[in-house]
């Protein structure tokens, strides 16, 4: 096995608090970008667009703040000063309806964000004279939030309720996942518009409010996911995995079910030789079976097809945040190899980080990146369990080596190419 290389940017997250000004000005050592090969160079004040000539970039500002709380101090209060350091303030909201987008969690997961946090961007809203409500679209998938009634329920059994939230909850697209509004999307490539929750679509304001964590289809589930996935409605989520169903070598099948147990659409039985068959009419194409299989015995028909979804995801959500304020929170903790989805949540891959904020979501999912990748993996995790394989092909990405089959980068490219952010930023420790 190949040792990890030590990450140029390592050394940012272990700074200790600077004493005056309230924030101390951090700067990533040299800007993360990628060539037309998609490998990971480094350049000083330029950065490669696939698609695009070589140029300079304006730098955005992300802001952040680690979980360390001295007594005295509690997190809930650290969020609230890095969100008012990172200008939240600034938002006219003053009678406006401000959608707070979260996930509640699976029932059965328990690596969501609490309601405390949400309390938090709820109150400094309606400080600013805003009506808040936190919201969510219904899952393409089967599972405990396909439908309205079944999606409150979830996130009251996971604690979001008015009393602790401060708030009321929408669920975005109805109560069947059909309430949705087509919007186009900017400079669109592979979504002219996009399929989003009404409730959404219809507020003054938008505030993402994200658990950063792996994804076993996306490589992180950030913030460009927590807006783009998250706001489409049933149909606009089935756009976007649209890219391809996975099938099935029965010559690498083991027959251990577990793909089975992961599939949200009951679509994969098993033949009289044990091995598994999935049914392509009810697969939605969400990929959680190819992530499910150790033995790489389930692959996509489309081999583009991660890639492609990742593309999607950002312009779907460049088409929610267009042409109104928005804001962007991100907390990198209980980094966990899959989605929130999941009905389990296995052990982080990676130690909590701290919490994030930022008027650019591209820049934002790029710092919770670089910080990720920065980060010394968990012996005791999906991602320690692989690496400490003795025949394991080390791809020195902590989201590669936790979910070999994915391709993260496309998103951010995506995303900064389509002109939603700056992929180049400058972080300030509050």
């Amino acid at each position: 096995m190949n040792a990890p290389q030590a990450h140029p940017l390592r050394g940012i997250f272990m700074q200790k608090n600077h004493p005056e000004p309230n924030f101390t000005f951090i700067a990533p050592l040299f800007p993360v970008c990628y060539n037309q090969n998609q490998e990971r160079t480094l350049r000083r004040g330029v950065r490669r667009n696939c698609k695009t000539e070589e140029k300079t970039m304006e730098a955005s500002t992300v802001y952040y703040t680690d979980f360390r709380c001295p007594v005295g101090t509690s997190l809930m209060e650290k969020l609230r000063r890095l969100c008012l350091a990172a200008g939240i303030k600034n938002i006219d909201m003053d009678g406006k309806f401000v959608a707070i987008k979260m996930h509640f969690g699976e029932m059965g997961n328990l690596a969501f964000l609490r309601p405390n946090y949400a309390k938090v961007v709820a109150d400094l809203c309606k400080e600013q004279g805003g009506l808040p409500f936190l919201t969510d679209c219904n899952t393409l998938y089967p599972a405990s939030r396909k439908n309205a009634l079944e999606h409150l329920t979830c996130a009251q059994t996971n604690g979001f309720w008015p009393m602790t939230t401060g708030c009321q909850i929408l669920i975005g697209d109805g109560l069947r996942g059909t309430d949705e509004v087509e919007v186009p999307v900017p400079n669109g490539e592979y979504c002219k518009t996009a399929k989003i929750g009404r409730a959404i679509m219809d507020a003054d304001i938008f505030i993402s409010l994200t658990h950063f964590k792996g994804h076993e289809s996306t490589g992180f589930g950030g913030t460009l996911k927590n807006i783009g996935m998250g706001c489409g409605s049933r149909a606009g989520k089935m756009v976007q995995h649209a890219a391809g169903h996975p099938e099935v070598q029965e010559g690498l099948c083991r027959g251990c079910h577990r793909c089975a147990k992961e599939c949200g659409s009951d679509a994969i039985t098993y033949n009289e030789q044990n091995k598994a068959v999935i049914d392509q009419d009810k697969c939605k194409g969400c990929g959680r079976c190819i992530g499910a299989c150790n033995y790489d015995a389930i692959y996509s028909q489309c081999d583009s097809a991660n890639e492609m979804l990742d593309r999607k995801m950002a312009e779907y959500a460049a088409a929610v945040c267009a042409g109104r304020p928005c804001f962007h929170i991100s907390l990198v903790q209980d980094i966990s190899p899959n989605c929130d989805c999941h009905g389990e949540n296995d052990a982080p891959i990676l130690p909590d980080i701290g919490m994030f904020a930022s008027f650019d979501p591209v820049a934002l999912d790029q710092a919770c990146v670089d910080a990720c990748l920065a980060a010394q993996p968990l012996p005791n995790s999906q991602l320690g369990q692989n690496l400490a394989k003795s025949d394991w092909k080390c791809y020195h990405d902590n989201f590669k080596d936790s979910n070999p089959n994915i391709e993260w980068k496309a998103t951010l490219e995506q995303a900064e190419k389509i002109g939603m952010g700056s992929r180049k930023y400058t972080l300030k420790k509050v």
